[in-house]
């Protein structure tokens, strides 16, 4: 049984509870960021975020969930909880899927799409058969109460549903973002593996990046870490210039309360960023991709760009933060791949020589990099970039 949880199925019966009561949600995130989310919904007022392997837990109200989706930089999914029940089989998850009164987020020509994880229930054992016993649950209960099934739309569906089955416990969610919070719509060209925006938004804050000190990335690839770090110094909410899953579905009172807060977010935003920011790039084709999503991000004006190699760099202010996704290896072509990654860390070493007075904020793929640099770093903070374990290194210089 999931502990203060009746196993019973519990749902919400009008819109009137998704206003005023205490529901529960789940924002995921990149393996550890967890704790740069927890802070992250603190300063947002949320009350008493508990983190958790992948995310951060949270009770409040639906406001609270569309505060998150708006503001969050760090969390990719804003997860609302609609029912927790025993699911020993797939029987039982399917009679307790089909008591919830979908009708509150499923209306009339509406899309859904469910997906599904499952751990350590023998019965359940396959994700995609689970999400399909909840779909035709769903489907059953909707033309028993409407006369009308919902269709089915894999990409970019009305209403997202979640499963999560742990054991016999089984827990349902709709998924209040929909597409996932780090597309903030502002990526207009990409280059080879670029950092997912939300990542890089967790570098920031792990590596305490001040807002107020000129900023640097000197291997900038798409521009993600700089725009994502002007952003923040303009008080820019990351989803102020994106739709989310919620719109389609809340009603009239829901909706005042979501325009009054994109209404507030455009309010805080500020005229310029207080600092320097520059990206640089010895790619040419980079460097302009970079352009082109600072001007989708409305940040083309805050920030520097020039192309130019890591080793030629020298600090133009006495004080900073140099931060920066170095290649792991895999992206590099020329000669041996291990070789290339060895000079290339090398020059890094020595051209931060060159920035005393500066911080460095690395996100480490690689060992090697440590290696290199040859310095024991301020802060060393484990997390991953998709499938890869990587490190976060400070280096107070």
């Amino acid at each position: 049984m999931i502990q203060g949880v009746d196993t019973r199925a519990a749902s919400f019966h009008n819109r009137t509870v998704l206003n005023t009561s205490a529901c529960s949600f789940f924002v995921t995130c990149a393996k550890g960021t967890e704790g740069a989310l927890r802070r992250e919904l603190a300063a947002l007022r949320i009350g008493g975020p508990r983190g958790a392997t992948g995310g951060v837990s949270f009770s409040g109200t639906l406001m609270d969930g569309m505060k998150v989706c708006l503001h969050s930089r760090v969390a990719m999914r804003v997860l609302l909880e609609i029912a927790a029940f025993a699911a020993p089989d797939a029987d039982h998850l399917y009679a307790e899927t089909r008591e919830i009164d979908w009708t509150d987020f499923v209306g009339h020509g509406m899309t859904i799409a469910v997906s599904a994880t499952t751990h350590a229930n023998p019965h359940l054992r396959h994700s995609g058969f689970a999400a399909l016993k909840v779909k035709d649950a769903l489907a059953d209960r909707l033309r028993e109460r409407t006369g009308r099934r919902p269709d089915v739309a894999p990409r970019n569906p009305d209403v997202s549903i979640v499963l999560h089955v742990r054991g016999q416990q089984a827990r349902l969610f709709v998924d209040l973002a929909g597409e996932p919070l780090h597309r903030r719509g502002y990526r207009a060209a990409m280059v080879e593996a670029p950092l997912k925006e939300s990542l890089a938004a967790a570098m920031l804050s792990l590596g305490a990046v001040a807002i107020d000190k000129p900023f640097l990335d000197p291997m900038a690839g798409s521009g993600t870490l700089a725009i994502e770090h002007a952003m923040a110094a303009r008080g820019i909410a990351p989803g102020l210039h994106r739709r989310f899953g919620f719109e389609r579905w809340i009603g009239p009172e829901q909706r005042r309360i979501w325009d009054s807060l994109v209404k507030a977010a455009r309010a805080g935003i500020r005229p310029n960023a207080p600092c320097p920011i520059l990206a640089r790039d010895k790619d040419k084709a980079a460097v302009a991709a970079a352009r082109r999503n600072a001007e989708a991000a409305f940040v083309l004006a805050d920030i520097t760009f020039e192309v130019g190699d890591f080793t030629t760099l020298a600090p133009r202010e006495p004080a900073g933060t140099l931060c920066t996704n170095p290649p792991y290896g895999e992206r590099l072509e020329v000669g041996d791949a291990g070789t290339d990654v060895r000079r290339l860390y090398a020059g890094i070493a020595r051209t931060l020589d060159r920035m005393r007075g500066w911080r460095a904020v690395f996100l480490a793929g690689n060992p090697a990099l440590a290696q290199a640099l040859g310095r024991k770093p301020a802060v060393v903070h484990r997390l991953w970039n998709g499938p890869i374990e990587a490190r976060l290194l400070v280096y107070d210089l």
